[in-house]
């Protein structure tokens, strides 16, 4: 899955990179705010690529003393900041562009430029938008789209996914702004276009922020692995009852598991352990990203609800 994860950062990283210069160029050329916005969108989703390979790689750095648990919670923090960045830059400035430019509407020269700049971006956006959503479509399994990105532990897949469909988003807007100044001569549309294309990024920012604060906080692990550690626990001998089994992500891969377990009664020390031991290995083998488990005993009587 890493790798996948890098493959897909690293085609919107190429992407995105080619595509910013073109944009700029044209933007120089023609003068089109519109077109300027669509260039400062893809610079900021060329920073924002770099950020999460740095996640990535700072998310593998192993346990220590002061992170016993290791970092695998840098790649929530750095997608954070990728949200941020979308708002405060891409979105921020386009909006500003905007609003400048239909208080100075200034007519847009070499206009077929545009044209040839936003084909040429809608191609190389869609061809890493579809290599995305490919590696999407795996990672989600059989739930839905809007279910798998609620759920998902692994936000490097779908930031990318998200940037990628805003990025397609604002070049139709950008094409159609530049159609619709051509064809009525109004060159407000321009202006318009870079303030939608901003919005645009800002509800995309909002809702990529809004996904990765609860992993950032600390989500529990999905509720099929939740209700399955909890069916291998009460099917083990020597187990009473299973009071609660509390998990967290602190990590795409990194699954750590709580549970609070009554023993039976005529079960001695060294059966305990044994059952501790074969709890432990049982749900490890059952879900690979389970990497740590603490397992408690406590009264039923005593679980706190």
């Amino acid at each position: 899955m890493s790798s996948a994860r890098k493959l897909v950062i690293y085609a919107a990283l190429a992407g995105n990179a080619l595509i910013a210069i073109m944009k700029f160029a044209a933007a120089i050329i023609t003068g089109s705010s519109a077109m300027f916005s669509e260039g400062v969108h893809s610079v900021v989703d060329t920073g924002n690529q770099i950020l999460l390979l740095y996640g990535l790689k700072q998310s593998k750095k192993p346990a220590d003393e002061r992170f016993p648990f290791g970092h695998g919670k840098e790649i929530y923090f750095w997608s954070f900041i990728v949200a941020l960045m979308i708002f405060a830059v891409g979105a921020g400035v386009s909006i500003y562009e905007g609003i400048h430019r239909l208080a100075n509407p200034e007519p847009i020269e070499n206009i077929l430029l545009n044209y040839v700049v936003l084909s040429l971006a809608m191609i190389f956006e869609g061809a890493a938008w579809f290599y995305a959503l490919r590696e999407f479509k795996q990672a989600k399994g059989d739930s839905g789209y809007i279910e798998a990105v609620q759920r998902g532990k692994d936000p490097s897949m779908f930031v990318v996914l998200f940037e990628d469909s805003a990025a397609l988003l604002g070049l139709t807007v950008a094409l159609i702004a530049t159609a619709l100044t051509q064809i009525t001569g109004n060159l407000y549309f321009d202006g318009i276009a870079s303030i939608v294309i901003g919005l645009i990024l800002a509800g995309t920012a909002i809702w990529l922020a809004l996904e990765t604060k609860s992993l950032l906080i600390g989500e529990s692990a999905n509720n099929h692995v939740v209700l399955g550690i909890k069916k291998l626990a009460i099917n083990i001998d020597n187990i009473e009852h299973v009071n609660e089994v509390l998990t967290m992500h602190m990590g795409p891969d990194f699954i750590l598991v709580n549970i609070s377990v009554e023993f039976k009664d005529e079960a001695n020390a060294n059966q305990i352990e044994d059952t501790v031991a074969l709890l432990d290995g049982s749900i490890k083998k059952a879900y690979k990203n389970v990497q740590r488990v603490f397992i408690e005993a406590e009264a039923r009587h005593s679980t706190l609800k």
